[in-house]
């Protein structure tokens, strides 16, 4: 027997979150091999008003909730690593905590949320109109009825070449093998095996319904409506992407739910390229780090089971 769980997760700093229908919880693993848990306050807009729930609405919100949450739960997961050792401060840094105190975690948070936005925005959109603009020059002006697959096609490569850059890194190779631990302990929840290690290991790391095959659903559907832009200026395209992103956004989150919920031929297809990308940002695990997302699996699964998708 199988099901479809509403249950999904995020990979952490020697941790995991699972979020369920009712509470979301961190699980983490200390050096020491301890796994200890904490539930992850985070309110959703949706909760108090139900109509950004509905489908075609509920994408965007959804997105910058879950971004919001993981934000919070990253925070407290570096936290937890980082407890017992000695940090050395600046006289930069001490001046900088006297004078700002508790504002200063929020302020570092806001200005990496903004600088990480624009750095989105000139990588992902401007720089690929930017460079097809540059091979329109040289190639002629046949290449413009294929300006936004070629578009798409550099912003995959950027993509790819981020994500393989930032795999090399030691912590964010753990962070992608807690990530394949994450999406096998679903993949158990789902199969109705008992949590068992040797059960969870038996599992695929590659899911549907992961952050990294949502990224390559906006992609490719960033290609589809790019070709609706008329503009060809980089500027004037790049502020059309934008605001044409809650539309690709909802789009790519119900077909993310569609695939989540159906396992026929159509669903395969939409979900290959994510799952091709998730060899990448997905690691087989040890033992530990399938022990802490279990933990964390377990907090979450509702008594009544109102669980399924």
């Amino acid at each position: 027997m199988s099901k479809k769980t509403s249950i999904g997760g995020q990979a952490l700093m020697e941790g995991i979150m699972m979020v369920g229908p009712n509470k979301k919880v961190a699980a983490f693993c200390d050096k020491n091999g301890n796994i200890t848990t904490e539930e992850i306050v985070c309110p959703a807009l949706k909760d108090k008003y139900p109509i950004l729930g509905k489908p075609f609405i509920r994408g965007i919100f959804s997105m910058a909730h879950s971004l919001n949450m993981g934000m919070k739960a990253m925070e407290r997961s570096a936290d937890k690593a980082m407890e017992g050792e000695e940090v050395s401060e600046s006289k930069f840094d001490k001046w900088v905590t006297e004078k700002m105190g508790d504002k200063m975690s929020g302020v570092i948070t806001a200005v990496g949320s903004v600088l990480g936005i624009l750095l989105s925005v000139l990588l992902f959109m401007y720089l690929p109109s930017l460079i097809t603009n540059g091979i329109k020059y040289f190639a002629g002006e046949g290449i413009e009825a294929f300006r936004s697959l070629i578009e798409g096609g550099l912003r995959m490569v950027i993509f790819l070449i981020y994500i393989l850059l930032i795999s090399l890194m030691p912590d964010i190779k753990r962070v992608f093998m807690y990530h394949g631990a994450e999406h096998k302990t679903i993949f158990c929840y789902e199969a109705e095996l008992p949590l068992t290690v040797e059960n969870v290991k038996k599992q695929s790391r590659f899911h549907p319904r992961c952050g990294t095959s949502f990224m390559t659903l906006i992609i490719l559907i960033g290609i589809i409506v790019g070709f609706l832009i008329p503009f060809q200026d980089p500027l004037l395209r790049t502020l059309m992407k934008i605001l044409t992103l809650p539309v690709v956004i909802s789009v790519g989150y119900e077909l993310i739910k569609f695939c989540g919920k159906h396992d026929g031929i159509l669903c395969r297809i939409i979900s290959y390229p994510g799952l091709l990308i998730q060899r990448i940002t997905t690691k087989e695990p040890d033992d530990k780090m399938i022990e802490t997302a279990i933990a964390a699996m377990e907090e979450v699964i509702p008594e009544n089971g109102e669980d399924i998708i």
